[in-house]
C-alpha cells in the first residue's frame, strides 16, 4: 500500500516511463519536435531488511533462527517488493547474509552489489551487528567505508578512537545524465539503552532493580543520542569534504533511527549560514548542502501549481480567471492540506515516526539553477504493517520502505 503517492508533471516535458520518450509540448509559438530521451527517471529506496539472516544461522540469540519455509517467505516478499517498484538504487540495513542478498537482487536485475563490513559472529552460529549493504542496476565504480575524522571527534569531545556503529557505506555510482555521483547507505545507533543490566547476576530488592533500570536507562539513552547525532555529525563532514574534493552530487539514504525534526539529526539538512550574503549562498553553499526528498517534492508540487496558476491568468480573459481561481483555490486547498501528512515508517505501540530517510544534494532540487533531475513521487510502502497479512507479510519487515521517483529536467 502506499500511503502517499504524488507524481508531479514537468512544465514542458511529459515522460511516458513505459518507453523511456519524451515528447515536447507544442505550443503555438514553438516548433513541433520529438525527443527520445533514454533513462529519464531513476529510483532510489531505502529498505530496513530485518534480520536478514539465511538459516541455519540465528541473529542475537540461538533460538531466533528461520525454518526453511520462513526464510523462502522472506526471500519471496523482497523479491515481490523489487519486482513490483523497480527501484535503481537500493540501500540495505540489518544484512547479516550478503551473499544470499546479492544473489537475491542478482535475479532482480542487481548486477552491482557492495558491502563494507561483516557482522559479528558468536559461537560459529550466533550473528550479531549486522552491516549496511547496496545494490544498483548503473555501475558502481568505487567503493569505500566512511571513516569518522578522529581529530574533530576528540575537538568535540568524544573518544580519540570514535567509530561508527555500523560502517557507512559510500559507493559512486555512474547514473545516466549526470555521471558519477556519491551514494552513502546508513544505520544510525539506535535509541536503545548503550548500558545493560543483568538483572539475572544482581540479588537487588525490586525497589533497587527499579533503581538500577532507570539510571541505566536515562544514561545509557543519553549514550546512544550522543553516539547518534555524533554519526550524522562526523558523516556530514566527510560529505562536505568529499564533495570539495570531487564535486559529485550526493545522495544519503537509510535508517537513522531517529527524526530529523527533534535536533539530534537536524544539522544534516543545514542550509543557513550567519553573515553569509545570498549571493554567496546560492552560489557556494546549496552545493554542500542536502536537503529531504520530501521537501523537494513538496517544493515541487508548490511550484507546478504556482505555475498552473500562472498560465491560466496568461490564456484566459478576466472572467474567466476569476472563475478558474475559485476552483483552483479549492483544489490548492486540498493539495496543501495533503501534502503536510508524510506517511510513518515505523510504528511502535501506538506511536508512529518516520525514521527511514532519503536525502539529496542540490542536483536534484528543482528549485536550484543547475539542477538534472527533479523528485517527481515520494512513495512509502507500508501496507505490511497496517494492513498485514499473515501468510503474505509474515517475514517482511518491521520498517516501511521510502522510494524516491528522480525525473529528468527538460
Amino acid at each position: 500500500m502506499m500511503r502517499y503517492n504524488y507524481h508531479s508533471s514537468l512544465r514542458r516535458v511529459i515522460i511516458i516511463s513505459d518507453n523511456n520518450k519524451t515528447e515536447i509540448d507544442q505550443s503555438p509559438s514553438s516548433e513541433t519536435l520529438s525527443v527520445s530521451v533514454a533513462n529519464t527517471q531513476l529510483k532510489v529506496a531505502t529498505f530496513n531488511l530485518f534480520n536478514y539472516l539465511e538459516p541455519p544461522n540465528a541473529y542475537y540469540e540461538f533460538e531466533r533462527i528461520y525454518s526453511a519455509e520462513q526464510w523462502a517467505k522472506k526471500q519471496k516478499w523482497v523479491a515481490e517488493y523489487l519486482s513490483e517498484f523497480q527501484p535503481d538504487i537500493i540501500g540495505f540495513q540489518e544484512v547479516f547474509s550478503a551473499d544470499s542478498l546479492k544473489e537475491l537482487v542478482a535475479a532482480q536485475g542487481y548486477a552491482y552489489f557492495a558491502v563494507v563490513d561483516q557482522p559479528t559472529v558468536i559461537d560459529d552460529f550466533i550473528y550479531r551487528s549486522p552491516v549496511v549493504a547496496i545494490a544498483s542496476r548503473y555501475p558502481i565504480t568505487e567503493v569505500a567505508a566512511v571513516k569518522a575524522n578522529t581529530e574533530l571527534a576528540q575537538t568535540l569531545g568524544l573518544a580519540n578512537d570514535f567509530s561508527f556503529s555500523r560502517k557507512v557505506i559510500r559507493a559512486t555510482v555512474e547514473l545516466p545524465h549526470m555521471g558519477k555521483c556519491d551514494c552513502y547507505v546508513v544505520h544510525f545507533k539506535s535509541k536503545r539503552s548503550m548500558i545493560e543490566i543483568d538483572e539475572k547476576k544482581n540479588h537487588w530488592s525490586p525497589e533497587k532493580t527499579i533503581i538500577e533500570s532507570l539510571k541505566a536507562n536515562v544514561a545509557g539513552g543519553w549514550g546512544s543520542t550522543i553516539q547518534r547525532g555524533s554519526e550524522a555529525t562526523l558523516l556530514m563532514i566527510d560529505m562536505i569534504e568529499r564533495r570539495e574534493a570531487t564535486g559529485n552530487p550526493m545522495v544519503l539514504m537509510g535508517d537513522f533511527n531517529n527524526t530529523l525534526d527533534d535536533g539530534v539529526l537536524s544539522h544534516l539538512l543545514t542550509n543557513t549560514l550567519r553573515f553569509v550574503s545570498a549571493i554567496d549562498r546560492d552560489a557556494y553553499l546549496a552545493k554542500y548542502c542536502l536537503n529531504d526528498a520530501w521537501d523537494l517534492l513538496q517544493t515541487a508540487i508548490k511550484n507546478e501549481q504556482h505555475e498552473a496558476s500562472k498560465a491560466d491568468e496568461d490564456s484566459k480573459n478576466t472572467s474567466d480567471i476569476v472563475e478558474k481561481n475559485d476552483t483552483a483555490d479549492t483544489k490548492n486547498s486540498s493539495a496543501r492540506e495533503e501534502q503536510i501528512v508524510r506517511t510513518p515508517t515505523h510504528y511502535f505501540g501506538a506511536d508512529s515516526s518516520v525514521l527511514d530517510y532519503i536525502l539529496l544534494s542540490c542536483e536534484f532540487d528543482a528549485s536550484y539553477h543547475d539542477s538534472l533531475y527533479q523528485v517527481s513521487a515520494y512513495d512509502t510502502y507500508d501496507r505490511h504493517l497496517i494492513n498485514p497479512i499473515f501468510e503474505r507479510d509474515g517475514e517482511s519487515t518491521d520498517h516501511g520502505i521510502a522510494l524516491v521517483t528522480l525525473t529528468l529536467r527538460s
